[in-house]
């Protein structure tokens, strides 16, 4: 029951923390009748990419495109922010002792992730970007098991730049 109630807390407290993030932001802007702002979807977009807040950022880029800002300004503003959030959660990742990942996972949950990582890693890291699938989760593991940060953040690039580009060239152009 006190795991249940645990969860519970921390889905609220990350809720309250994205309410509160998109209202002092964009909300702000929305209420005084502005256009949203590239500081709007610049702090927005990078908090998305932060592992332990989960918002689908990508309904972000035909927002502001309607909104009437550049697409190849979204896309650079887009990939920096979420490359910048990644390398975080990489870091984060990277520096969580083995005590810790033996206490939270335990060592054959370790060895398992380390080889699916170290197997697919390249592929899921391009992947999850490509798709609105959790990738910053998937960098704090990449972190976590040591995986080469160089093709985490390649990986991770061409991921961010094809998926962005797309979203821009279908909702500016149409389908």
């Amino acid at each position: 029951m006190r795991k249940h109630l645990k969860r519970a807390v921390i889905i609220l407290i990350m809720l309250f923390v994205i309410v509160t993030l998109i209202s002092v932001t964009l909300g702000r802007d929305l209420i005084a009748g502005r256009q949203p702002t590239l500081a709007s979807f610049t702090l927005i977009h990078f908090a998305g990419y932060l592992f332990f807040l989960v918002m689908p950022v990508e309904i972000l880029v035909p927002y502001y495109l309607v909104e009437g800002h550049a697409g190849h300004v979204l896309i650079l503003t887009a990939v920096a922010t979420a490359t910048l959030a990644q390398l975080i959660d990489y870091g984060i990742g990277y520096l969580l002792s083995d005590k810790v990942i033996n206490h939270l996972i335990g060592p054959k949950r370790y060895a398992r992730a380390e080889g699916a990582i170290n197997n697919y890693g390249r592929w899921a890291i391009l992947v999850f970007n490509l798709l609105p699938l959790s990738s910053p989760n998937l960098l704090l593991a990449a972190g976590i098991v040591r995986f080469p940060l160089i093709s985490a953040v390649f990986y991770s690039l061409a991921g961010l730049v094809v998926k962005y580009w797309v979203l821009v060239f279908v909702f500016r152009n149409g389908w």
